[in-house]
C-alpha cells in the first residue's frame, strides 16, 4: 500500500481556484472509491484556503490511475476542465504526505502561521471519512499521527501562543478600519453555522460584542444561536440586520451570497459604514460590494498580508519536531509493511511442524515423548524465527522491505499476501513468547 495526496493551497493559486476545486467535495471521496479500484482510502480536507485529497492506492504503479480517477471526480462536480484542475494540483508520495499533512495540522502551512483552527478541521476530516467508510487503515494512523504531532507543538513551542487565528486577525483589521474601536457598540451579521461561525461568535464575545446575529440559508441558525447566543435570523429578517449593522462576516460558504446590487438596496439609507468580513471559502459577499461606498471589504487575502510573523525560534522548534514526527511516522509504516511477510514465514514454518508432527501421533500416539518432541520443535521453531523476524525489521526501516519478500519468494516459495487497505489491520506478526504456548496448551488437554 502507498500514500499520496493531492494538494491545493493559498502558497500556490489564488483562493477563487481553490474555492472551486473544492465543490462537491463532501461525495469526492465516496465516488472515487467506487468508481476505481486504484483508491483504496481517501480523506478530504478541504477549509478556506486549501483543498487536498489525502489518498491510500494499492501499489505505487496505481497512484497515478488514482490521481487520474480524482482529478475526474473534481472536475465533473467542479466543472472545471480535467487539465486545468490536474495543473492545479501538486502530488506528494511517500514520506513527502506525511510531512505535508503533519506540517498543515501544526499550522506551519497557514495563513496565519501558528493558527488554532486547522488541527481540529484535520481531525474532523478523519472522522468524516471514517463515518463515510472512506478512510483507510494507512490513512487513519497518518491523521491520528498528524493530530497527535500537533499537539507535541503546540505544548512544546511558544508557536501560535497569542492565540492568532484567521477570524482573530480579520476582527483586528476590522477594528483598525473602525472610527469606534470598541466592540461592544457595534452590531455584527454572521452568515454560516460551522467551526469558523463559532469560532467567530466566540471571539466576537471574548471583544465585548453583545448584538450578534446569525443567518444560515441551510435554516440551521436557531439551533446554534440557542447554544451561543445571539439572535437568528431568517429571509424575511435578514435584510434588516444587514441595513442596521455595523460589520458582516460570511463563514458559510453556501451557494447563495450577498450580491452587490442587493446590499447596495438594502444599505441605501444607512448612515453608518459597513465593514464586510468573508473569510468562506467560496465567497459569501460578491468582490463587487469593496467598491459601493461606505462598505470595506475583508478577504482571506487580506488577512494573510496582514498576519504577523512568528518568532523564527518558535518556528525552528516546530518544524523539528514535524521533521521528526515525519520520520518516525515513516520508519512506523515500513517496519509494518514487513508484517505480512513475517506471518507468512511463520504460517509457512508451523504448517511444516505441523505436518511433521503428525507424523509423530500417528507413529507414538498422545505420549509423553510425542509430547517432549513437540516441545522441543516448537522451541527451534522459536529460535528459527527469531534472526528472519529482526531481520525483516532492519531492512524495513531501510526502505528493502521488497527485497525480503523476494527472499521469501525465493527462497520457500512463500506469497505474500498484503491486506486490502480497508480491511482490518494486517495479522499480528510473530509473537515469540506464544510459540511454547501450543505445547502447554495440549499438555493441558490431552
Amino acid at each position: 500500500m502507498v500514500l499520496f495526496s493531492l494538494v491545493a493551497t493559498h502558497a500556490d493559486i489564488d483562493l477563487e481556484t481553490v474555492a472551486q476545486l473544492s465543490t462537491g467535495a463532501s461525495g469526492l471521496a465516496s465516488s472515487a472509491l467506487a468508481e476505481s479500484p486504484a483508491v483504496a482510502g481517501a480523506v478530504v480536507l478541504a477549509t478556506c484556503n486549501r483543498f487536498e485529497i489525502y489518498g491510500e492506492a494499492p501499489h505505487p504503479d496505481d497512484v497515478e490511475a488514482a490521481r487520474a480517477a480524482l482529478v475526474a471526480q473534481i472536475s465533473g462536480a467542479s466543472g472545471l476542465n480535467e487539465q486545468l484542475v490536474s495543473r492545479a494540483f501538486n502530488t506528494r508520495t511517500g514520506p513527502e504526505v506525511s510531512r505535508h499533512l503533519f506540517a498543515v495540522s501544526s499550522g506551519l502551512d497557514s495563513a496565519v502561521v501558528g493558527e488554532r483552527e486547522i488541527a481540529g478541521q484535520v481531525r474532523r476530516a478523519l472522522i468524516s471519512a471514517q463515518h463515510e467508510g472512506t478512510a483507510s487503515s494507512g490513512l487513519v494512523r497518518l491523521f491520528q499521527a498528524a493530530s497527535k504531532t500537533a499537539k507535541d507543538v503546540g505544548s512544546q513551542t511558544a508557536l501560535g501562543s497569542q492565540g492568532l487565528s484567521i477570524v482573530s486577525v480579520a476582527l483586528d483589521l476590522a477594528t483598525d478600519l473602525s472610527e469606534n474601536p470598541d466592540w461592544s457598540s457595534k452590531k455584527v451579521v454572521v452568515f454560516g453555522t460551522g467551526a469558523y461561525a463559532g469560532a467567530t461568535m466566540s471571539l466576537l464575545r471574548e471583544r465585548g460584542c453583545a448584538e450578534i446575529a446569525v443567518f444560515s440559508s441551510s435554516g440551521r441558525a436557531p439551533g446554534f444561536v440557542a447554544s451561543r447566543g445571539g439572535t437568528a435570523l431568517d429571509n424575511g429578517s435578514l435584510p434588516a440586520a444587514v441595513a442596521a449593522a455595523d460589520v458582516m462576516i460570511g463563514c458559510s460558504g453556501s451557494d447563495s451570497r450577498v450580491e452587490a446590487p442587493e446590499l447596495a438596496r438594502i444599505r441605501s439609507a444607512s448612515p453608518q459604514p459597513l465593514i464586510a468580513i468573508d473569510l468562506a471559502l467560496s465567497h459569501d459577499f460578491d468582490p463587487a460590494v469593496a467598491e459601493l461606498d461606505g462598505v470595506e471589504l475583508l478577504t482571506l487575502e487580506s488577512v494573510r498580508l496582514a498576519a504577523p510573523q512568528e518568532q523564527a525560534e518558535s518556528l525552528h522548534q516546530a518544524s523539528g519536531i514535524v521533521a521528526g514526527a515525519a520520520t518516525a511516522f515513516e520508519q512506523e509504516r515500513e517496519a509494518r509493511s514487513v508484517d505480512s511477510a513475517i506471518v507468512a514465514l511463520r504460517r509457512h514454518t508451523m504448517d511444516v511442524l505441523e505436518a511433521e508432527m503428525e507424523k509423530v501421533r500417528a507413529r507414538h500416539g498422545c505420549t509423553a515423548a510425542a509430547e517432549e518432541v513437540e516441545f522441543a520443535l516448537r522451541r527451534m521453531v522459536k529460535q528459527l524465527l527469531h534472526v528472519p523476524t529482526v531481520r525483516a525489521r532492519e531492512l524495513a526501516a531501510n526502505g528493502q522491505q521488497d527485497d525480503y519478500v523476494a527472499g521469501l519468494e525465493a527462497l520457500y516459495g512463500i506469497t505474500v499476501e498484503q491486506p486490502t487497505a480497508r480491511g482490518a489491520e494486517a495479522e499480528c506478526p510473530v509473537d515469540h513468547a506464544t510459540l511454547p504456548a501450543a505445547h502447554d496448551r495440549k499438555r493441558e488437554t490431552a
